[in-house]
């Protein structure tokens, strides 16, 4: 199976469009446009029954001390953990493209509504739900497509893995407030073939102008 964008190529910077967060000169960072980028597919193999879509950064840090803090930076060698900006289900058999900005076109404070989406999909609920839980403006469930929006201070750029999943089942058994970790243990063993794209984003204005991409770990 082969996954393409418009939005982007394998293995080099996201736009701002598709980021939660922007760079900014006065407060660091500022609110993006958070659109969700274009998708299209094809050599779906015979049997498919339904596909899966999970985005995660897998560079998130382990430990929030540096996090955003001024005149600190966030270590390169600091373990890092993964964090999901996307988690969709139950796409039709059918379906060979996602439009940019058709699951998501701006912030949502609180998150947006699910699991329930267009086109008959559902999701899961992203980990800015986890993120924000502390925070009395921002609290609540992150249904869907929420963008980058990596720490300020981190001495890396990070990388944001998009992974369709084409599945031999038409519905996944979950329901509620899924999470990306309960859709990666609902497929197992219901994975026909799969296929994924890396954009790397960085916040971090040392960064910025370089944008270059490398290879997820």
């Amino acid at each position: 199976m082969k996954l393409a964008s418009l939005s982007f190529s394998d293995n080099e910077a996201l736009s701002e469009r598709y980021a939660f967060g922007r760079i900014d000169a006065q407060t660091h960072v500022a609110l993006a446009d958070n659109c969700n980028p274009q998708f299209s597919w094809d050599d779906v193999p015979e049997g498919t029954r339904s596909f899966a879509l999970v985005a995660h950064d897998p560079d998130v840090p382990s430990k929030p001390d540096d996090v955003n803090q001024e005149g600190r930076e966030v270590p390169a060698d600091l373990p890092r953990v993964d964090f999901y900006h996307w988690v969709l289900i139950d796409l039709a058999p059918e379906t060979r493209e996602i439009e940019e900005g058709a699951f998501s076109n701006g912030i949502t404070p609180r998150g947006k509504g699910g699991p329930m989406a267009p086109q008959g999909t559902r999701q899961g609920v992203n980990s800015y739900t986890d993120w924000f839980a502390a925070d009395h403006d921002m609290s609540g469930d992150y249904f869907g497509y929420d963008g980058p929006c990596p720490p300020w201070n981190d001495t890396i750029a990070h990388h944001y893995v998009f992974t369709l999943y084409a599945l031999s089942v038409p519905k996944l058994e979950l329901e509620g407030a899924f999470t990306g970790a309960d859709v990666l243990a609902a497929i197992k063993g219901k994975v026909l073939a799969q296929a994924s794209l890396t954009g790397t984003y960085t916040l971090n204005p040392d960064l910025a102008p370089k944008q270059i991409g490398t290879t997820s770990a």
